[in-house]
């Protein structure tokens, strides 16, 4: 899953309209099948949104009643230190900090309780630096604020049109997201963590 996170306004007097929006890819006995998903607030901040955009998306394949081995890629390093870190701590001292309240508790907690129902991997990637899936939930999430729309579930996925889109453009001319799909997969059979770097 590449998921992504937006709030519009972030920082400024007012309401900050936010988005979370992820592509999810799956292998299936005839293809690798691609679906999106958005959830949107109407005053958020981006930490937020990131940790409802992992929880949502989680929770959303729980109800397939399958559990899953799924590696979630996110530019918040605010998500991925904060799973892959501060948690950890954070549940072996009651769900608290060695100094201060924590933020966000109430997310923190929820997405605990909705990875239970999967194994879970976590990895950070640079945003805005030309990682095709990356750049799409990013624009995913950018519109979910802008309109304020949440998905119907996990949709049928739109990146092939924007790949497209996009090569249109000169841009991605050499990427094959089914064969990015392949090498992360033969990766994520042998290995428990995945560097930034290998991350297609």
């Amino acid at each position: 899953m590449h998921l992504d996170e937006s709030c519009l306004g972030n920082g400024r007097e007012g309401a900050s309209p936010g988005g979370a929006a992820g592509i999810v890819e799956i292998r299936t006995t005839r293809a690798i099948e691609r679906r999106d998903f958005s959830i949107h607030a109407p005053d958020t901040t981006n930490n937020r949104m990131a940790l409802a955009g992992a929880i949502a998306v989680l929770q959303l394949l729980a109800a397939k009643q399958t559990r899953l081995r799924v590696l979630l890629v996110s530019d918040s390093e605010y998500l991925v230190r904060g799973i892959r870190e501060w948690v950890p701590g954070w549940m072996s001292r009651g769900w608290k900090r060695k100094s201060g309240a924590i933020e966000n508790l109430e997310l923190w907690q929820a997405l605990v309780a909705s990875i239970q129902n999967h194994e879970a991997q976590w990895t950070w990637i640079r945003g805005h630096s030309g990682h095709p899936k990356n750049e799409y939930a990013n624009d995913l999430a950018v519109s979910a604020a802008r309109e304020q729309h949440t998905s119907r579930g996990v949709v049928p996925s739109e990146f092939a049109v924007w790949l497209a889109a996009h090569r249109e453009k000169g841009q991605y001319l050499d990427y094959d997201p089914d064969a990015a799909f392949t090498a992360l997969e033969a990766r994520l059979a042998t290995d428990t963590t995945i560097p930034i770097a290998d991350v297609a």
